[in-house]
């Protein structure tokens, strides 16, 4: 007789933010499998097996634009940023059991905003404006809805019979409501996140 199967589903910006916290360096593709592993041990999973690991991110922008005072050239894909995250996704692609599923990230329209404190800091005294006076203003976009798709999808082909999903954000809360309907066990794992009361009542489990 087959076990039932289970899909871990990462929310890979949430997750390595919080790893960031905890290790006080970015993760490598050795810390999120280790973050796996600790889940595959958890005893509400015991007699169900494995069926894969599914990523989600947004790869960091490659584009190059003006910076807002100097207005000299800036590339995107040879920041640091842009350099760990590719190393990160190079490196997870060839784990076993995972699979990438990538959104994208775009840019406002008006890509460059003051940053708060400098703003404050300008209220008290005028001052010249600098570059790093600025932050890129970047979203986002596809990430949730991957997640939402995923489950739904192995929910509604009775490929699995439970989920584990690693996120603080409650806009998940109706595709949790509908893969339970489906008869899919939901557990959630916010690593310590203090997420909303809404989003803890439409799981089965939430760890820690």
């Amino acid at each position: 007789m087959f076990s039932p199967l289970y899909a871990i589903l990462l929310d890979g910006g949430f997750l390595t933010k919080k790893l960031y916290k905890k290790l006080g360096r970015h993760a490598t593709a050795d810390d999120v499998v280790a973050e796996c592993v600790r889940l595959q041990k958890l005893p509400e999973l015991a007699g169900y097996e494995l069926l894969r690991i599914y990523y989600y991110d947004a790869p960091p922008s490659s584009e190059s634009l003006q910076k807002p005072v100097s207005k000299s050239r800036m590339n995107l894909a040879a920041t640091e940023r842009f350099r760990l995250s590719q190393s990160l996704y190079d490196q997870l692609v060839l784990k076993p059991h995972f699979a990438l599923r990538m959104g994208e990230t775009r840019m406002s329209p008006d890509c460059w905003q003051i940053q708060p404190r400098v703003a404050k800091e300008l209220i008290r005294g005028p001052r010249p404006l600098t570059d790093d006076d600025f932050k890129l203003a970047l979203s986002q976009k596809g990430v949730d809805m991957r997640i939402g798709l995923d489950m739904a999808r192995l929910a509604l082909r009775e490929t699995v019979r439970a989920v584990v999903v690693v996120t603080g954000d409650s806009d998940f809360v109706p595709a949790f409501k509908f893969v339970r309907r489906e008869g899919v066990k939901v557990i959630l794992d916010p690593l310590g996140h203090n997420v909303r009361t809404e989003l803890r009542a439409h799981v089965d489990v939430v760890i820690g």
